[in-house]
């Protein structure tokens, strides 16, 4: 046998046609349940592993699935793509990368419209929601890496609550009093979502209320220009702060500039925290303390759904809530990370 197992050599352990073990593999009709399982023991007898794309070729599939993201100029965005490439390549996709950069991209994505030469779509993304889909399911199967649950696609749901509940406690455990919210724009101009729930209840677990006048967005969350302007706006206005809770790490890198600007020590003066615990935020100066969370799991759990849908599974939405897990360093005072 060789190296890599063939579908010849499934047949001649299993006795039966190479032929057969294709039908098998692709799941047709007319082939009695013994020999199924006959073959499937010898396909892990000899270790052979389905080529997906090959087998997307005789199935009438493109073996391709559509990555799409809102944009890469933003480090996690960037990351989540990359990973996801990598990991459906090694499971036999090639991807197709897509950028949907606003909710009717998004819902296009979703729905194929876009989307058409892909088998499945694994998307990140900002606006998309039931309401855009009006309640309509793909055709093909499509998997959501955060946002809110629609009940219409599976979603592997970020950890976000827990961990942005625990990077608050942990600048409030360690004294600091007057957190300065560097959150993302809305609709409303309030601050809302899970991130800002979990920044009320670590205050309100201790007693405390964030002050309102402390709050302030960007022209775009997903710049580091954007947490530049907020945290300047802060300093002009003369509020008193010690602490930044930025919403994620490309706004905490924009306010870290901001300080230092102004002549504001990082994090004698003021502490600094992001969230995504994207590559950059270990070589900020000082190091930026953040929340991963878990891209690989994310990643990992996300394909793994696709593929189950691929293979043909039947069965309502799904949801995965994955973990989140502060990522102490030097700029909330903590002990740099060996």
């Amino acid at each position: 046998m060789t190296d890599q197992p063939t579908l010849d050599d499934v047949a001649a352990v299993a006795g039966v046609s190479a032929k057969t073990v294709s039908n098998v593999l692709l799941e047709r009709p007319h082939v009695a349940a013994a020999t199924r399982e006959r073959v499937r023991a010898a396909v892990e007898s000899v270790g052979y592993r389905v080529n997906r794309a090959g087998r997307g070729l005789a199935s009438g599939r493109s073996g391709r699935i559509a990555v799409v993201v809102p944009k890469l100029y933003q480090p996690y965005f960037a990351e989540i793509a990359e990973r996801l490439i990598v990991a459906l390549g090694a499971a036999g996709f090639s991807c197709t990368l897509r950028i949907a950069p606003d909710a009717a991209a998004e819902r296009d994505a979703v729905l194929g419209i876009t989307t058409a030469d892909a088998d499945g779509v694994v998307i990140c993304p900002h606006g998309l929601s039931a309401a855009l889909l009006q309640g309509r399911r793909p055709e093909r199967p499509v998997v959501q890496i955060g946002g809110g649950p629609t009940g219409l696609v599976d979603v592997v749901v970020m950890g976000e609550r827990d961990g942005f509940e625990a990077v608050t406690r942990h600048l409030l455990d360690s004294g600091r009093r007057r957190l300065a919210l560097v959150w993302n724009s809305t609709g409303s101009g309030r601050p809302e979502g899970a991130r800002y729930e979990a920044f009320l209840a670590a205050h309100r677990a201790r007693g405390l209320e964030p002050d309102p006048a402390l709050m302030a967005a960007g022209s775009d969350w997903d710049r580091r220009v954007s947490g530049y302007e907020a945290t300047t706006g802060l300093l002009r206005s003369g509020a008193v702060f010690d602490a930044v809770v930025a919403i994620n790490d490309a706004l905490a890198v924009g306010a870290m500039r901001a300080l230092r600007s102004h002549g504001v020590r990082v994090p004698e003066d003021v502490a600094v925290t992001g969230f995504d615990d994207t590559d950059e935020a270990g070589f900020t100066i000082p190091p930026l303390t953040s929340v991963s969370p878990e891209q690989e799991e994310m990643v990992a759990t996300a394909v793994r759904m696709l593929i189950e849908r691929l293979d043909g599974l039947e069965a309502p939405a799904r949801e995965h809530l994955t973990g989140a897990h502060l990522v102490p360093r030097a700029s909330s005072g903590a002990r740099p990370l060996v």
